[in-house]
């Protein structure tokens, strides 16, 4: 019987171990796992620096899709991820019925609207070409960036997957060449503007900041990237923390130096997001 209870306490203080652990001071740890997309650590090692000086230890656990991180955080196998937007996040626990939850928001990867010919979205003429990518979730936030700069109207229930079918309100006779997200750069020679998501302007060389004529902002709430973890831990002071270390100004500073305004730190309440 003693040996029975002996076992159990052992595995009792083993199982509380977990996440836990002391440094050669004597000082507690708490290991906290989070998960990415891509192999791209910057900002998540800066933060790591901020916080193992308070006693976390972040360890960063990379996919290389889109999936396996939420699922992966739903299991328990992490305790955090960071990697997806607004739109994605609430798309994939619906269609999954995963309780997880955001805990804050990160950054804008924002897109442009771009033109050689054009400093100012006003001073697209009427009746000019503009082109938008032809994929579902990129010409529906181009419709939404559209309608945001004021040069088109759309429907208020507007889905962000939408297509250009839908647009209610032309003012401008504007005419919109469809063409694949690759191509979109390619054809600023031979339209008055093009609509550019983040990763394909950076791979033309461009910035939104210092290139588009127009960009999103923080308006853009469905395309700001977020923190997430499991509703049970929503409130767990380690992980709140986390994101505290996340959204402070040097972490800011850090983001908006390192990527060149290919990133912008976008630091909003939840309930902007609809949560």
């Amino acid at each position: 019987m003693k040996k029975l209870l002996l076992s159990i306490i052992i595995f009792a203080l083993a199982a509380f171990a977990v996440g836990c652990s002391s440094d050669s001071e004597g000082k507690e740890t708490t290991k906290v796992k989070l998960g990415i997309s891509g192999t791209d650590t910057r900002i998540w090692d800066f933060i790591a620096e901020k916080a193992e000086k308070e006693g976390i230890e972040i360890e960063l656990v990379k996919f290389s899709d889109y999936v396996a991180p939420n699922t992966a955080l739903a299991e328990g196998e992490l305790d955090v991820n960071a990697f997806q937007t607004v739109a994605y996040f609430d798309v994939f626990i619906k269609e999954h019925n995963l309780d997880l939850v955001p805990i804050a928001t990160t950054v804008l990867a924002p897109m442009g609207i771009y033109s050689d010919k054009y400093k100012d979205v006003k001073d697209i003429p009427d009746g000019a070409k503009i082109a938008l990518p032809n994929d579902a979730s990129n010409q529906g936030r181009a419709l939404l960036l559209l309608q945001e700069a004021g040069l088109i109207g759309l429907p208020e229930d507007f889905d962000p997957n939408g297509n250009v079918k839908q647009v209610t309100d032309n003012p401008h006779n504007f005419e919109f060449v469809e063409v694949v997200p690759a191509q979109t750069p390619r054809v600023l020679p031979d339209v008055a503007a093009s609509l550019i998501n983040n990763g394909i302007a950076q791979d033309a060389g461009l910035t939104p900041l210092k290139d588009a004529i127009y960009y999103e902002g923080e308006t853009a709430t469905p395309y700001i990237n977020i923190i997430a973890t499991r509703a049970e831990d929503k409130d767990n002071k380690t992980l709140k923390r986390i994101a505290e270390l996340y959204q402070e100004e040097d972490t800011a500073a850090f983001i908006e130096k390192e990527y060149d305004g290919n990133l912008i730190p976008t630091f909003v309440p939840l309930d902007n997001i609809g949560w």
